[in-house]
């Protein structure tokens, strides 16, 4: 299925927020509550694409079944008007292909493939492990390059190799390497995604196509706002809505972890999503207290007491 708001320099849209998961009190996913955020973040907080089944939507606890009913309930909600990229990366090569050709069967406009994990493949593993995922389907696929989940980076002469792939068309950095990215960007036509939201008005900074958020959840239509004003060459604005939003990514980035805060910030905002599930807990009392302050400071509407 074609993306919906894709272009050439920017194949999955520009403002994407790596959804989490919503569970119910007893830890089943709840797919109502799926579709009810998917809606919310496309039209109240202005993502024109989403990422499901990713490490914020805690892909490594859910099943294969989970992750394809998620993907069909994203894809009912909202497939029609953003771009909707399937999580389906492992650190098993096999499993990893059988992830993308489930996501194809279900509709998903793309692939999102982290590096493999914890087995700490060297760079002709990696090559051969993306391919092999690339090949599995026509749909075109965004490389997750973010080692400090996954132990090994993928480093720029890979990221040049794999870019000669038809289908390897973006990259999601979380590596932090900002002179090895624009290196890649010179060197390929590869679409870079800012998968690091303490880094992305740098990002944009440096010809990037969009976000890869966690903090879209909450300030999504900040963030795209502060893209399209970056691609008309209003900087100093863009620069405005990077200080605005900074004590938002410092609450949710820099203290419990992307998921855990994002959920007790959505919950915050009125569109609760349930718990997440071990090995990850809940946010504690202080946490969320000083999750709240961020959240005030940054301007970010409260719904709760």
């Amino acid at each position: 299925m074609a993306s919906p708001t894709g272009t050439t320099d920017a194949p999955f849209g520009r403002m994407l927020t790596a959804m989490v998961t919503p569970f119910t009190p007893d830890g089943e996913v709840d797919y109502v509550a799926v579709r009810r955020l998917a809606t919310y973040l496309v039209d109240e907080q202005h993502n024109d694409g989403l990422i499901v089944n990713g490490t914020t939507g805690e892909s490594p606890t859910t099943s294969d079944e989970e992750k394809q009913r998620i993907v069909s309930a994203v894809l009912d909600a909202v497939g029609d008007r953003a771009t909707v990229v399937a999580g389906a990366g492992t650190n098993d090569t096999r499993h990893s292909v059988e992830l993308a050709k489930q996501a194809a069967r279900a509709g998903a406009h793309g692939l999102l493939v982290v590096t493999p994990y914890y087995n700490k493949p060297p760079q002709e593993g990696l090559y051969r492990h993306f391919s092999a995922v690339a090949d599995a389907t026509g749909l075109p696929v965004m490389l997750y390059d973010i080692p400090g989940r996954s132990g090994v980076p993928i480093k720029t002469e890979t990221l040049i190799r794999l870019a000669q792939h038809e289908r390897i068309v973006a990259v999601k950095d979380a590596k932090g390497d900002l002179f090895a990215g624009s290196q890649v960007m010179t060197a390929t036509d590869l679409a870079f995604y800012s998968g690091d939201d303490l880094l992305n008005l740098a990002w944009l900074s440096l010809g990037a196509a969009g976000f890869v958020s966690v903090v879209g959840h909450v300030v999504g239509a900040e963030l795209a706002r502060m893209i399209r004003l970056h691609k008309n060459g209003d900087v100093a604005q863009a620069l405005a809505i990077h200080t605005q939003v900074a004590p938002v990514v410092d609450g949710i980035m820099l203290r419990a972890g992307g998921a855990i805060m994002a959920k007790a910030a959505l919950s915050m905002v009125g569109v609760p999503v349930g718990p997440v599930r071990l090995p990850l807990v809940d946010a504690t009392e202080k946490q969320i207290a000083e999750l709240r302050a961020c959240l005030v400071a940054g301007g970010v509407k409260l719904t709760d007491a």
